[in-house]
Order: structure tokens, then sequence, then C-alpha cells
């Protein structure tokens, strides 16, 4: 909705044009009455289509200032602003209010009329993109599992309260300040579950019915429709009305409040050193742990570390004994969770091996402490996923690469505790990811492992995918499961992981990582840069792309469709990304080796496998499915498509955009390796439709895209824009629409040409920014350069007649 100060400053705008002066209080009250108006006539459904509301506007403005013809422009752009401020396609902000040490600053927030990010080196850039008229709330993230309004299962819940939500009217531009049109605190707050965030600042759009949800409950008080998201594949393991007996991973449970009664000996391990020493009297096959503090000597273990703990039950021995080890453990910690009965798909470590320390004459000092304390950040971190939680996490991840006995086991101890949370990169569920799902696993850590970034930005990754309904696996449980019965050639399908690690890992590059500012863009970017389209109708188009996820736009010569392909790619990315986006040009000799994958000579007189444009976005696409990256192919049946696209045509639908629907390319990297286009990955063609020489597009091609024609936009929007812009008197403006007007009437009208052979738009718009001091130059020039010589080429036969039209273009201007 659009905000009183909003209102106040075009009302002040306006005030000045027609020299109205009045009291900065009368302003001000006038700023608050208009508002109570807008907000009662937009509550009525469909309130912009209303015969009357014009008019109904127009006359409370008149109660305050009453001068017809103000009043008159004044609701014309008083409405225009209120729809651009309830565009449907709008991005909303949620934000913390506690940073490190400091206590919840919501209510000084509130009081000052402002929203400050906390830290001086993070997020400025993303603060910088924030934009006035955009809506924001303040949140906190935490997790629960009693006292919900619905049945969780004893599951752990993710909960965002939402504690107060407002506008941006202002953005200091230093990436620490935004000024706020706060409404009240909400008192209790209002809580959101499952769908939530743990970064301190986070931006959402309206692209699905997750957040759509999220934003009706946030900013119009909808009730969240939890049965919808309990239910949901992300979420419907744990929370799901699934029947008890086809519940899977009934495990998680034990094995999480086995890691929460494990924590409280993290500072006084000696009663849990001494009942792990008692299991060999208990359990028949098990012996004493022993250190070695010097080589070959021999002494009973006095300390461990929790995932070792774990990895007592979690090696290959049999299922009779880790279910006794697990009982006998459970019963010291006071685990009131069953132990569970079986072990499918749970990683497990070498029974060699299982220790995630060395002995005592190789360790460090503080490697166990150091153990510890990863143990305790991750369980923290799960509860509390917020910016300051995972910035320890990281760390403690860090420290723990170092210590003598750790690699891709820490991922599985991790795993372990908080399964839901955490991924295991054990050897299967390596192979499962990279041939199965297609994502490349980062190895820049100690060791060849992952460092923190790699292991945590992988499972951003996987929870981004994990949400789409078409993807082979909705958890890391259910990740690991799969792995666990995946078969590939070269591996074996048991989830026995062991972890043998070479002492001497290679050592690997540095890599520098730039920060990029993005330019924040939307609707609001495209019309300003000069779009003629409406709103809606650009709304529709990227509503569309959404859906469908490959789009066409058609249209005659001039529409400006390559411009505006790009200008909606970017608008539905949310901002300027060009890494983001890749433009090629379809012609008659490109061909698939070209396009996707083929042989290309190298510079060693050999053939080398060369990836085209489209799998290389496929690839980016791939690694970041935060991010939607978008394929522009100008004039897509200049080509023939079905040939430069091959198999890929299939995985182009929607409804294939997943690793379920992998198909062999027809040049292979290696043996079994399939290849699926990503949902984040969009396709834009543009196709002109009145040139002779192009076929016909293939309806295998039509049936895959939406279509959208681009017609000719001259009108009042066309001629504001190229004033404003350009400079260009509007009389001059009209002349030309008119003359333009009635030659495509003409054009359409002719048999042999149609309205797909009209003069588009551009042709008579000079480039964003471009100043004509003499404008009948110019578009004499333009008559003379560009639209007489297609128009010589429309009439071949009949030469007078393109003439007469060059003439009757530029007479009298």
């Amino acid at each position: 909705m659009i905000t009183i100060e909003q209102i106040a400053k075009l009302l002040s705008d306006e005030l000045q044009v027609f020299n109205i002066s009045i009291q900065e209080t009368s302003l001000s009250q006038d700023a608050q009455y208009l508002h109570r108006v807008l907000l009662n006539e937009t509550s009525y459904p469909s309130w912009d289509s209303r015969p009357d509301i014009k008019a109904t506007i127009e006359s409370a403005v008149l109660t305050r200032i009453n001068q017809q013809s103000f009043a008159r422009n004044f609701t014309e752009k008083l409405i225009e602003q209120t729809l651009k401020a309830m565009s449907p396609i709008k991005v909303v902000w949620f934000v913390g209010a506690s940073y490190g040490e400091n206590d919840d600053q919501t209510d000084r927030f509130l009081n000052e009329g402002i929203w400050q990010n906390g830290y001086q080196d993070k997020y400025l850039d993303v603060v910088r993109s924030m934009q006035p008229g955009d809506k924001i709330a303040i949140k906190s993230s935490y997790t629960r599992k009693r006292e919900l309004p619905f049945d969780n299962k004893g599951q752990t819940v993710s909960v965002m309260g939402i504690k107060a939500v407002g506008v941006i009217t202002h953005n200091h531009g230093d990436g620490r300040f935004v000024d706020v049109e706060w409404q009240s605190r909400f008192e209790p707050v209002n809580e959101w579950y499952f769908y939530t965030n743990r970064s301190t600042i986070w931006r959402v759009s309206p692209d699905d019915w997750m957040t759509e949800g999220l934003i009706g409950f946030t900013f119009n008080g909808k009730p969240q429709d939890t049965d919808r998201f309990r239910n949901a594949p992300y979420w419907k393991e744990r929370f799901g009305d699934t029947p008890i007996d086809k519940q899977r991973f009934k495990w998680t449970q034990f094995y999480e409040e086995f890691a929460d009664k494990l924590l409280v000996h993290r500072n006084d391990r000696s009663a849990l050193m001494a009942a792990i020493q008692e299991l060999p009297n208990k359990i028949e096959g098990i012996s004493v742990l022993h250190d070695q503090p010097t080589v070959g000597s021999k002494q009973p273990l006095d300390d461990i570390c929790p995932f070792t703990v774990f990895g007592l039950f979690n090696r290959g021995i049999t299922d009779a004994n880790r279910i006794a080890i697990a009982n006998e453990l459970a019963a010291f910690l006071q685990v009131e969770t069953p132990v569970p009965n079986s072990f499918e798909g749970i990683p497990i470590v070498n029974n060699q091996r299982s220790w995630f320390f060395g002995y005592k004459y190789r360790r460090g000092e503080y490697d166990i402490d150091t153990l510890w304390n990863l143990f305790e950040t991750a369980i923290k971190h799960a509860s509390n996923a917020e910016t300051e939680t995972a910035e320890a996490l990281y760390g403690a991840y860090e420290s723990a690469t170092k210590s003598w006995g750790t690699g891709w086991n820490l991922s599985m101890g991790l795993y372990w505790i908080r399964p839901w949370k955490y991924l295991t990169l054990d050897g299967q569920s390596q192979t499962y990811i990279t041939k199965k799902l297609g994502l490349e696993i980062s190895k820049n850590g100690e060791k060849g492992r992952c460092s923190s970034k790699d292991y945590f930005g992988l499972i951003d990754v996987l929870e981004t995918r994990f949400q789409e309904d078409v993807y082979p696996v909705h958890s890391f449980p259910e990740l690991s499961l799969s792995a666990w019965l995946f078969k590939d050639t070269d591996t074996t399908a048991h989830p026995n992981a062991t972890d043998l690690d070479d002492d001497h890992a290679a050592e690997k590059d540095e890599v520098a990582v730039l920060s990029v500012t993005l330019e924040p863009y939307t609707i609001d970017d495209i019309i300003a840069d000069g779009c003629f389209l409406e709103r809606e109708s650009i709304a529709k188009i990227i509503i569309q792309l959404r859906h469908k996820k490959n789009l066409i736009l058609q249209g005659p010569p001039g529409t400006g469709k390559t411009w505006l392909a790009k200008k909606l790619a970017y608008a539905l990315m949310g901002h300027k990304d060009e890494n983001s986006l890749r433009a090629v040009q379809f012609h008659p000799n490109l061909s698939y080796e070209d396009f996707v994958r083929g042989w290309r000579p190298s510079g060693e007189g050999r053939l080398s496998l060369v990836d085209g444009p489209f799998l290389e976005m496929i690839n980016a696409a791939k690694k970041d499915p935060s991010i939607k990256h978008v394929v522009v192919i100008e004039e897509i049946n200049r080509g023939n498509p079905a040939q430069i696209f091959g198999e890929m045509l299939t995985l182009l639908e929607a409804d294939k955009r997943t690793p379920s629907e992998a198909l062999e390319l027809s040049y292979r990297r290696s043996e079994g390796e399939r290849i699926h286009i990503p949902a984040n990955l969009y396709v834009i063609g543009t196709m002109n439709i009145a040139d002779r020489s192009l076929a016909l597009v293939d309806l295998a091609l039509r049936r895959r895209f939406a279509f959208f024609d681009l017609k000719p936009k001259l009108g009042e929007v066309w001629r504001n824009w190229v004033h404003s812009k350009a400079g260009i008197d509007t009389d001059l403006l009209v002349l030309i629409e008119q003359r333009l007007v009635s030659l495509n009437n003409e054009i359409s009208k002719d048999r042999n040409l149609g309205p797909q052979f009209q003069i588009g738009h551009s042709y008579v718009t000079p480039p964003l920014n471009t100043k004509i001091d003499d404008a009948p130059a110019w578009f004499q020039g333009v008559v003379d350069t560009e639209i007489g010589p297609l128009l010589e080429e429309y009439w071949f036969d009949d030469v007078e007649r393109a003439a007469k039209w060059k003439i009757e273009l530029v007479e009298g201007i």
C-alpha cells in the first residue's frame, strides 16, 4: 500500500506545479486523509476496475484542494502510484533486530522510524538495494517442540516470529540505515512455521505458493495454511499426515535427543568415559578403548569427543551390537526416545578407524575440545539459525578440519547429530550428489576436503532444491537413503563410508573472490527504461515465464523484442546480474555441437569435447539454485531449433526440470553421464514473424514455449517518455505518431503483408538518455536510412508506393 509519506511528497510536488500554496500541517493532514480513503477503497476486490473509482478519489481530493484541474491530474497520479505500491510482483524484506551481543533493537527501530544494519562490514550492498515503497518486517528465527497449533509428531519445528511490519520510505545509501514507516508492534509476535530463513536479511519475492503465503501472512494478516506446509515434500516426512506405519526416518528423533543429552557432559567427561569403558563388561565382542601416549605403548582412553561416541554404534559391526551399544549409552544419558531397530541409510565409519581424533602421541592438546566445540555450535545453530550462530559454526568447522583424524567423517558426524539440518558426504552420498543430482562438490579445504564455505554452501543449494516438488529427494535423510540404494558402475551400493585421509593432502591455489554490487531491477525499471506496455501486461509475461520456464516474444520488426527479453530477464532475477544472463543468436549454420556440446579442434592439433553456451548455463544454474539464470535466444526461428536443441528440447519442459528426467547427451564425457535442465534456468526467445525467409516453428518447440505478441506501442505513454528522455517536442511526436499509424494501417490491409509487417515504435524511440537537438533532422534520418529501405523491401514490386510513403512521413516536418 502507498504510504502517507509517499502521498505527502506526491501532493507537495503537484501543488508546486500548479502554484498552489498550503501550510505544512495542512499538507500532512491532507495526506493522512487521502491515505484513509485509499485504504477503504482498495479493500474491495478489483478496486482499480470499478468505473467510479476515479470519480470517488477525485471527489476526496476536491474536499481538501478545491481546484478541479489539480484534482483531476493529481488523482490520476495517485492511482498510478497506488497501483505500483500494490503490484503483485514486489520485493519484501525480512530483517533481524539483534546483532552479536546486542539486545533486541525492535523498540528503538519503531520509535526512531528506522531499520539499521547492525554490521559495519556485512550486507552493505544488500541494504543499498532496498527501495522506497518496499515492505519490510522485523523477524526472529528459532525452533520449538511444544505448544504448537498442530501436531508436530515430537519433531523440532522452525519458527519465524514477526515482530513488526512497515514500508521503507528512504534509503540513506550507506548500507546501514533505511527510514521506515512502522506499524505498531505485534505483541505477542505473529508466528510463521516451517518456511523460514536464518539470514539477518532475507529478500523475498512472490515466486511460488510458499513465498506468496508468507507475504500474505506477514503483511495482509492472512492465516498460514499449515496443513499444506506440513504435507509439502520438504516437510511431510516429519510433520505430514503419513500413517505411522509408513513413516520413514523415525531414527532421527533418537539421534537428535542422544546428541542433546550427550552435550550435558561436555565440561565433565569422567562419568561418560566410565560408562563407555564399562561397555565390554556388558556386551560380548566389545573391547576396551586404549590410547597410545607413545608409539606402540598402551593405556585406557581417558577422554573422548562426541562424534566418536556416536561412532561407537555407527561403525561396521553387527546391527545387534549397534543396538546393544546404543541402548547402554542411551540408558546412561537418560534418552527417552526408543533406540531404532534398524539403521538403513545411516552412514557408518570404518570399524578400524572410528575415532575422530588421533592417538595421544599424535593429537594436538586441544583436538578433542575442538570437536566438542563443533558439536555444540552445530546444535546451537540448528536450533537458532541466525548469522551469529552460523559464523560460530563455520569457524568451529574450519578449526576441526585441522585436527588429525578428521576429514569427510566430520560431515557424517554432523549428520548424525542433526540429520534434518546437515549433509553427510560419505563416499556413496558424494557419488549420488555428483552423478544423480548433477551437483559439484567443491574441495577447497584441509586435506583436499570441503572448506566450511564449500560444505555449508552445498547444504544451502540442496535445501533450496529440496523444496522443488519434482526434485528426486527432499531432505538429507532421504538423500542419504537414496544414495545407499543408488547403484553406479564405479562404486558399490553400500552405506559404509571409510575416510582414509592422506596426511599429505595436495595444496590448493587460493582463488580471489570479488564482491559485486547487484543493481536491483523491477517492472518499474523496465517501464522507466522505455517499455510502453501496460504494467499488468509485463506482470503477466513474467508470471507466465515463471510457470512455463520458456517464453518467446514475437512481433513485427522494431517492437523491441530482444531489448525487452533482456529486461524481463533482469526483472525475473530481481536485479541486474549480467553473469546470470547469456544471449545467443540462432542462424542457419548453428548446430547442436555449437550450442550444446561437440568436438572442436584444440590448440594441440587434436579434437576436444567442448560445452556450448547452453550447457555452460545449465552448469552455472546448478551451482547456485537460489539465483535465476536466463538464456536469451535472438531470432530463434532463424536456425533449426529442433536440430540445435537435440535431446534438450525434451528437457525444456517445466515438468522435466529434475534429475529424475535426465538424459544422456549425444556426446558424453563419461559413461552413464546424464544431464537435466535445472528449474532456475529460463529461456527467452525472440521471433521476427515478418521475415519471409524464416521457416515456421515446429509444433514440438511451440508446445514447450509460451508466446507473447508484441505490437507497435505508440500513444501517450510513448510520447511522454520520448519527450522527457530525448527532449523532442510533444507536437512533433503527435505528428510522427499520426504518420506511422496511417502507414501501419495501410501495411495491415495489404494482402501480401498484414499486421505482422507493421513498423515498430523502436524505429522512432531514441536510446535512453539520448538528447535530440534537431528532432526534424533526426526523424528525416530515420526515414531515409531505416524505415524507407524497409518499405522498399516490402513493396519491391511497387517502388512508387514506397517512395510516396517516404515523402508523406516527413512532409511538413
